[in-house]
């Protein structure tokens, strides 16, 4: 198109020799800044979702919003991080190992203003309001000419190898953690900002050309990244669906919407000859649909659609991918000028005029006299005597309008900030026996329903020395008691006792059990340090819950039933949510620290520590104790003994001992009297000459506990009087 405007601007001034300068000058624009020939090819849609790593690979140029993948241009190789845990007596060590990567992505080779929103493999990596999901140093740099050095690029390549990048807009990731990727860096997009408002397709191209083209009244795009090795390939893709002219004015190339006002051809100067051909309607598609990128659905692909007529009748569609962002109604508005671009060029029309009108440019709108609307002037010929026209009919209007559309509905994951860590620390009886080693739980959540994981970091003595714990599981149903439960048994249901509980956050939830479930360990939970079941789980609105139909004391923790007040700890006990934590063996009686780190938490963590009393290494406290006074004066105490090494009695016989033999304590007391006695079996004879020996008269307590391998079990009492 240069070429034939300014083959004519150069005829116009200085005959054939001034035609073939501004041929050859002509030439030198298009293949220099607009048209060159053969040029790569510009963007085209989805080309922007990939990331890439490739020598060669050309960065686009970003202008307004966008989201694109960028290219990594400095990685160093993963970080590997072992730790173990286990290895007691029969237990082999597991080894973990954790990754994280160092690497540099390139965003724009034009200067950004901020980058947005961050996805890595699909899913986000950084919320709106700038909280990472996963743990990673991050700086970006925005692409001045001034930019430093990034300090870890120079600190692996050297300081005096390392490049600052200048002019490109990048960012780098260190130590970003890799486990919720597979242990491999994951696919990344970025939203970028580069200009605060929508940009004019004329500012894109001059721009791109080094202010050799200027622009005039040209439709704006929500975003674009323009690629290529020519300013041509780089908004061909605009050119394409947006109806645009590029004139010469005053020896400047101008950029335009359809020419802008037109130009009357004055009918004195028309010579005999004009043909107007209309094409026929069935020629012509009556269907115009527009893909593009939707920032309403993360960027998204989008379509929009105009039609002529009946939607269900149409003949022919023309299909068009427009790589830019744009809102839905602007889309909607571009398809819609696009078909009636179409449909109003279906007519055509050639003219003689007389030299005078040599002023016309290629490009340039007119007016024929006698033919209705714009005209757009596509061919300049300068002959002996006349100058020939070749025009085609120009849509009504030259910029698109505002059309009524919706983005649909998008498919994207909540951006839920990551938030600080709840952690909470407790031994209980849910295992079987692990060789001395007492068996520790950790559950974590957060008060954002977007908080993922942490890790841990476990000390054994005290805080004196730290070790690697692995990771919380996943996230746990917690939160505190609203009311304080009251004292019950634990061999009935409680259909009497209820008790309130507010969860963290919204997306937690109780339900309802019914007795079934229960008696296969649904609705498990920890209040306080009693294991509980509860059947009705009633909503009170917000987080806040009403348990009922309740088993108490559950797994031995019958002690605790005793103890309860507003404001303790309410833990939902699910496989899933709970990560185990291995003391090493003879440790009871010592003060275990547990410390969380997460992407929401301060520097420190957050702590939790209890002193190990062995609840997972006691045998459960006997049950169903009971004394009878003989007729010769004896008192025969009767109990019957538990096991760790189940819970559920399913086959109606004796359950394994779990010990390594049967052994019992039993201690009597009563006014100035404490005893102390064993026994190998469920039963003892306090008889009436020891009780005489004893001097044993009024009341008598009496209390009975296993002794297990590891620990004995708490005591169960019987008042005797």
């Amino acid at each position: 198109m240069a070429t034939l405007i300014l083959s004519a601007v150069g005829s116009a001034v200085g005959g054939p020799v001034g035609g073939m300068i501004g041929s050859i000058v002509g030439q030198y624009v298009d293949q220099t800044l607009l048209f060159a020939p053969k040029p790569r090819h510009g963007p085209r849609l989805g080309d922007l979702s990939v990331q890439t790593s490739s020598y060669g690979t050309a960065i686009p140029k970003i202008f307004g919003r966008m989201r694109v993948a960028g290219c990594v241009i400095w990685a160093t190789d993963l970080v590997e991080t072992r730790s173990t845990s286990g290895g007691g007596k029969g237990q082999p060590k597991v080894v973990s190992y954790n990754y994280s990567a160092n690497f540099a992505v390139a965003l724009s080779a034009r200067p950004i203003r901020s980058v947005r929103r961050i996805w890595a493999d699909g899913k986000l990596l950084r919320g709106a309001a700038g909280d990472f999901k996963s743990s990673t140093g991050f700086r970006l740099y925005p692409g001045d000419e001034d930019q430093a050095v990034d300090p870890l690029i120079a600190s692996a390549e050297g300081g005096d190898r390392a490049p600052a990048f200048r002019g490109v807009a990048y960012a780098v990731f260190e130590n970003l953690a890799l486990a919720d990727y597979g242990n491999r860096i994951p696919s990344l997009t970025f939203e970028i900002e580069a200009d605060t408002a929508p940009v004019p397709v004329g500012a894109i191209a001059e721009e791109l050309s080094g202010g050799a083209v200027l622009a005039q009244g040209t439709p704006a795009v929500t975003g674009y990244a323009a690629g290529g090795d020519s300013v041509r390939s780089a908004v061909q893709t605009l050119a394409d669906i947006i109806p645009l002219s590029l004139a010469d004015h005053d020896g400047k190339l101008v950029l335009a919407a359809s020419g802008g006002s037109p130009k009357a051809l004055a009918a004195e100067d028309e010579c005999s000859r004009r043909q107007v051909i209309r094409r026929a309607a069935v020629a012509v598609p009556d269907e115009v649909s527009l893909t593009y990128y939707d920032p309403d659905r993360d960027f998204q692909n989008g379509l929009q659609r105009a039609t002529a007529g009946n939607p269900a009748s149409a003949r022919t569609a023309d299909r068009r991918a427009l790589p830019a962002a744009l809102e839905a109604s602007a889309a909607k508005g571009f398809a819609e000028l696009r078909l009636a671009a179409l449909w109003a060029g279906r007519t055509t029309a050639k003219a003689e005029f007389g030299w005078r009108q040599a002023t016309v440019r290629p490009g340039e709108t007119v007016q024929l006299q006698g033919e209705p609307g714009r005209w757009r002037v596509n061919r300049w010929t300068l002959r002996a005597a006349t100058l020939d026209l070749e025009m085609s009919r120009l849509a009504a209007h030259s910029l698109p309008q505002a059309g009524t559309a919706a983005p649909g509905r998008p498919v994207s994951e909540p951006d839920l900030p990551h938030g600080a860590t709840i952690l909470h620390l407790f031994e209980l009886p849910l295992g079987g026996p692990r060789d001395g080693r007492p068996l520790l739980f950790a559950a974590a959540a957060g008060p954002s329903a977007g908080w993922r994981r942490a890790g841990l970091l476990a000390s054994f003595d005290g805080g004196a020395s730290w070790e690697e714990a692995g990771a919380t599981a996943a996230p746990a149903t917690v939160g505190e008691a609203l009311s304080a439960l009251s004292p019950a048994g634990s061999t009935l249901f409680d259909d009497v006792t209820t008790v309130d509980v507010e969860v963290v956050n919204d997306s937690m939830w109780l339900e309802n059990a019914a007795d079934e479930g229960l008696a296969t360990g649904s609705n498990l939970a920890l209040l306080g340090d009693e294991l509980i079941q509860f059947g009705r789980a009633q909503w009170l609105g917000g987080r806040r819950f009403r348990l009922s139909r309740l088993l108490r004391g559950r797994r031995g923790t019958e002690w605790a039933a005793q103890q309860h007040g507003i404001g303790e700890r309410f833990v939902l006990v699910e496989k899933a949510t709970l990560a185990l934590i291995e003391a090493p063996a003879g440790s009871s009686g010592g003060e275990v620290r547990l410390n969380a780190r997460s992407v929401g938490d301060a520097d420190g963590g957050v702590a939790a520590s209890l002193v190990l009393t062995a609840e997972s290494l006691r045998p459960p406290p006997p049950v169903h104790f009971r004394g009878e006074r003989l007729t010769n004066g004896d008192i025969l105490l009767r109990w019957v003994r538990r096991s760790r090494h189940g819970w559920a009695w399913s086959d109606g016989g004796d359950i394994p001992l779990g010990e390594e033999r049967e052994a019992y304590r039993v201690a009597i007391s009563g006014p100035g009297l404490l005893r102390t006695a064993a026994t190998a079996e469920p039963a003892f004879l306090y008889a009436a000459a020891l009780q005489a020996e004893d001097g044993a008269a009024g009341p008598l307590q009496f209390a009975v506990e296993q002794i297990g391998t590891h620990a004995a079990s708490r005591a169960a009492i019987l008042d005797l009087f």
